[in-house]
């Protein structure tokens, strides 16, 4: 086997998270006129953030100020097979290329969720896309305590406030009536632009045209290949758990419970440390969930979390 070459790369996203930048990489260079995720490699004896903040100052010359842990992915190029240490770089000094000379052909910030505008892309880049139109909030519902009429109320309220990422759940909800919620909750959702997910039914997404799947943590262990939706997660409560959501290249994983929940408030959750050590490595987005909150989000990404589910507080 190759030796592995371990790459910092930088997803650096506007103040208001709409927007993320792309570097062509310029001539002299293995794919020369290529779009890319800024960075370069780990040298010996560096941890994966100080090449990072070497490589930003280097490449774009700014220096980076606020960044976390997001995903890791292998690739193998006809030269190289590179690990690919993706941070989120959320703040930073400078103007790029205006501290220092600019390395790259090019820079463009891109629209988070929209078609690329730039092209070719390098195609170990291809996922990490699609991961970044990922809102970083999940709404869990609970219409089985909070009974469908109020979850549909909340539900609007959210909406109109910003939410865009839903899981429905409530599988012990006769079934006629899941299936009339999961339909209002899609319909609703769809109007104001958001992803709506089904907790373990593929029959139930399909007819109410959700946009994906939610495996429990139970079908995700039996599942040989992953569900023909676009969106496809998993519930997870052990690294071997993302691992396995990872083989089967689903879109993102939920892992928890993180902190006590008001449900199980003797347990005290795997804590902080936990999650990150459990999510090392992590090849998808991984969600932070169990006694989550918005005012959450920020610790949650710092140990490296996508962000956060929530099943009260949204």
């Amino acid at each position: 086997m190759s030796k592995i070459v371990e790459v910092a790369a930088a997803v650096m996203l506007r103040a208001d998270g709409r927007e993320f930048l792309l570097a062509q990489r310029p001539e002299g260079k293995v794919y020369a006129g290529y779009w890319e995720f800024p960075g370069g490699k780990v040298e010996p004896g560096e941890s994966v953030r100080e090449a990072l903040v070497r490589e930003l100052y280097e490449e774009l010359g700014i220096t980076v100020t606020e960044c976390t842990p997001w995903l890791t992915r292998q690739f193998t190029y006809p030269h190289a097979t590179v690990r690919l240490n993706f941070w989120r770089v959320t703040a930073w000094t400078g103007e790029i290329g205006i501290t220092a000379p600019l390395e790259h052909s090019a820079v463009d910030w891109l629209k988070m969720g929209k078609t690329a505008t730039v092209a070719p892309i390098l195609p170990a880049n291809d996922p990490i896309l699609k991961a970044l139109s990922l809102p970083t909030t999940m709404a869990i519902t609970m219409a089985e305590v909070d009974g469908v009429e109020r979850q549909l109320e909340r539900l609007e309220e959210a909406l109109l406030g910003g939410l865009r990422l839903i899981q429905v759940r409530d599988k012990t909800l006769p079934r006629a009536q899941r299936l009339w919620f999961a339909e209002a909750v899609t319909q609703i959702a769809h109007s104001h632009g958001a992803l709506v997910l089904i907790n373990d039914d593929a029959d139930i997404a399909r007819r109410v045209g959700a946009d994906g799947l939610h495996l429990s943590s139970a079908n995700l262990a039996t599942c040989p290949t992953r569900p023909d939706f676009e969106w496809v997660g998993a519930s997870c409560h052990e690294a071997g758990e993302i691992a396995r959501a990872g083989e089967l290249l689903l879109d993102y994983a939920l892992l928890g419970p993180v902190l006590p929940t008001a449900t199980h408030p003797e347990n005290p959750g795997l804590g902080w440390a936990e999650f990150a050590q459990r999510i090392t490595g992590n090849t998808l987005p991984v969600f932070a969930l169990g006694g989550m909150q918005t005012e959450l989000l920020a610790s949650a990404q710092t140990h490296g979390a996508h962000g956060i589910a929530l099943m009260r507080g949204w």
